[in-house]
């Protein structure tokens, strides 16, 4: 997808979380399902912190400390930094050099993509927290988001080694799609669901297990998508 694109999706998202945002103390309070312990006021204390440095990386080109969201207030901390963090976001150069936590080559492009569906993740989130539909989204952007799951954060988790390696090989699949395999040799096991589950799924937002076909070795399918996948 270009950076054009993820600029646009990101931008929406953010407008979407903004109304959102704007909500009653005691709405705020509400908790978020797929986040345990945490209130919609912490979900938006969150996404302040990561824009907050996302930008940073983004402006100075190297690692920076994520900084803490308030202790109270933190709705509106994040709707005080978000116009600041479009205009970062907007202005980037995707191709200058910047430090990011994926495989090279290290850009400042990383940046859009990561939080495109880091947005749209937490939008979500929020969605469900106020028990509000969660919007639909393209195919190629929901797309988008599996193969950096299974790409780039599932790698990372292996690499880390918070999951365990794969003993299988075990293939991801959307229809229409030719698949991701993780784990050594041929695939023993398929994971197959439509754009949507998929992506949802694998961020933990819906139960993948039972929304997906699993063909072959169920056991190794189940081991690697339990892996965490993601963080």
């Amino acid at each position: 997808m270009s950076p054009d694109r993820y600029l646009a999706e990101l931008a929406g998202f953010l407008d979407h979380l903004g109304t959102l945002a704007r909500q009653p103390e005691d709405r705020l309070a509400l908790t978020v399902p797929a986040c345990p312990g945490w209130t919609l006021e912490q979900l938006f204390g969150h996404l302040g912190s990561i824009e907050r440095w996302a930008a940073a990386v983004v402006r100075g080109g190297a690692f920076v400390k994520e900084p803490a969201p308030p202790a109270e207030g933190a709705a509106a901390w994040f709707l005080e930094g978000t116009e600041s963090f479009l205009e970062t976001m907007t202005a980037l150069d995707p191709e200058k050099p910047c430090w990011d936590f994926g495989p090279p080559p290290h850009t400042a492009g990383f940046w859009l993509r990561r939080q495109a569906h880091e947005h749209s993740i937490h939008l979500s989130d929020a969605c469900q927290a106020l028990g509000q539909q969660i919007p639909a989204m393209g195919d190629d952007f929901m797309l988008d988001g599996v193969d950096e799951v299974l790409a780039m954060f599932a790698p990372r988790q292996l690499r880390l080694g918070r999951m365990p390696h794969p003993d299988k090989a075990v293939t991801f699949q959307v229809p229409g799609t030719a698949g991701w395999t993780l784990g050594p040799g041929p695939a023993v096991a398929w994971i197959s669901a439509p754009a949507r589950d998929m992506y949802l799924g694998l961020w933990g937002r819906t139960n993948l297990e039972d929304v997906a076909l699993i063909k072959g070795d169920a056991d190794a399918a189940l081991r690697v998508l339990r892996g965490p996948l993601t963080p």
